[in-house]
């Protein structure tokens, strides 16, 4: 905050101060806009991640239940030992896309190809299912790992963006008006002092 006394109190400076509360009034309110837009998609983002938490659970208690299903089929010991799918051939697109700057990602299509690691014996349409069931969740946490990195970029793009408009609504246009309120005192002053001697002047002719 400069010190008002270092101020050069001159139209000039008062026309120089006036543009640059311009600017920052227009600065101002494309922060207060951007941060409104981000706050809207950061609303959106978290509708999506609550409804995706919704079909994990519902994804999570399926899975459970053909758990139960092939462990009543097999036993503990025989599912333990049920040979388990690899993923090698498991793979998610990823899309991405910039929102005001921040990188935002989507998850696209799902190409799962389940490799069991020996054949399984005995075989049994249980265990496959709760395999099956299973490899889903995999799925779904995908989307959700991107849903989450989505959210925390807004919400870093906003904290930033907060600061920042507050930094010019509460410092820096104050600041400004401050300054601008001195140099019209001052200007004021000096006009008054030069109004007086031009009376004086005329006056002292006569």
């Amino acid at each position: 905050m400069t010190d008002l006394g270092n101020l050069p109190v001159t139209r000039s400076a008062w026309l120089e101060l006036k543009s640059e509360r311009e600017l920052m009034q227009e600065g101002y309110q494309f922060l207060d806009e951007k941060r409104m837009i981000i706050a809207t998609e950061l609303q959106r983002q978290l509708r999506a991640y609550r409804e995706e938490c919704a079909q994990m659970e519902t994804r999570r208690r399926e899975a459970a239940a053909a758990l139960g299903l092939a462990a009543a089929r097999h036993g503990l010991d025989g599912l333990t030992v049920y040979p388990a799918a690899g993923l090698r051939g498991w793979s998610q697109a990823r899309h991405a896309k910039r929102f005001l700057g921040v990188e935002l990602f989507s998850a696209g299509d799902v190409e799962v190809d389940l490799i069991p690691s020996a054949s399984p014996a005995p075989a049994s349409r249980e265990a496959e299912d709760c395999r099956d069931c299973y490899a889903a969740l995999v799925e779904l946490a995908g989307h959700l790992a991107l849903r989450v990195a989505n959210l925390r970029r807004l919400i870093a793009e906003y904290v930033r963006t907060e600061r920042r408009a507050r930094a010019l609504e509460n410092v820096l246009l104050p600041d400004v008006e401050r300054k601008l309120e001195f140099l019209d005192d001052q200007l004021e002053a000096i006009d008054r002092e030069e109004s007086l001697r031009v009376r004086f002047a005329a006056s002292s002719r006569k």
